[in-house]
């Protein structure tokens, strides 16, 4: 896939090397600390959409979860296939809102995490992948998603995404919030220039 074609991915090619080193740095319990309770215990099917160079998608897989992780840079794709060859990630060059390469392969998961991707998508882009989310999840699953607020750094696309939108958009497929957290960025440049995150969880309603 041509990454000058996928709307939300400005800015990610140029700076992959440092992107790669920064985000290795992360620990996935301190990044995820407020989701960790909702994650599959149990060996589960996990889609990791916009999976970066798949840290997060390391980390599911390391408890036994199978892993779709989705990443349509291949500056960050290429790299993470390198870093965490394992044969529990499954890599697909695709994207939101569509995931065309996902349709073929009919499937459902247990678990669904957006981390850092949903304010990358215009309000049209954020209706059309909604349902497509909600298509995708099993009648247990889990959609975990986070919105960035505030400055958008240099060269690249972000829409400013509120909770109240993104929970009608879900309540819009049957899906109801389980969680709603609002918190600091756990990354120094973030805190220094106010970036908050909005974590969102969301499961089908059940009445």
């Amino acid at each position: 896939m041509n990454t000058d074609k996928v709307s939300g991915t400005e800015g990610y090619a140029e700076m992959a090397d440092y992107l790669v080193q920064q985000w290795q740095e992360i620990s996935f319990e301190e990044h995820h600390a407020a989701v960790l309770h909702l994650l599959p215990v149990s060996p589960a099917r996990v889609l990791d959409i916009g999976s970066g160079i798949g840290s997060d998608a390391a980390a599911f897989a390391a408890m036994g979860h199978r892993v779709v992780a989705v990443e349509p840079v291949s500056e960050l794709r290429l790299p993470g296939i390198a870093l965490h060859d394992s044969a529990l990630i499954t890599w697909l060059d695709d994207s939101l809102p569509d995931l065309s390469l996902l349709s073929v392969r009919n499937e459902t998961f247990d678990l669904i995490m957006l981390s850092a991707v949903w304010m990358h998508l215009d309000e049209l882009q954020r209706q059309c992948a909604m349902p497509r989310l909600a298509s995708l999840m099993n009648a247990s699953a889990t959609l975990i998603l986070s919105l960035r607020h505030g400055p958008v750094p240099a060269g690249r696309r972000m829409f400013d995404v509120s909770a109240a939108e993104t929970i009608e958009l879900a309540a819009q497929q049957n899906l109801e919030p389980v969680l709603h957290i609002e918190a600091a960025s756990i990354q120094k440049l973030n805190q220094q220039s106010g970036v908050t995150w909005t974590r969102l969880a969301f499961r089908r309603a059940t009445s």
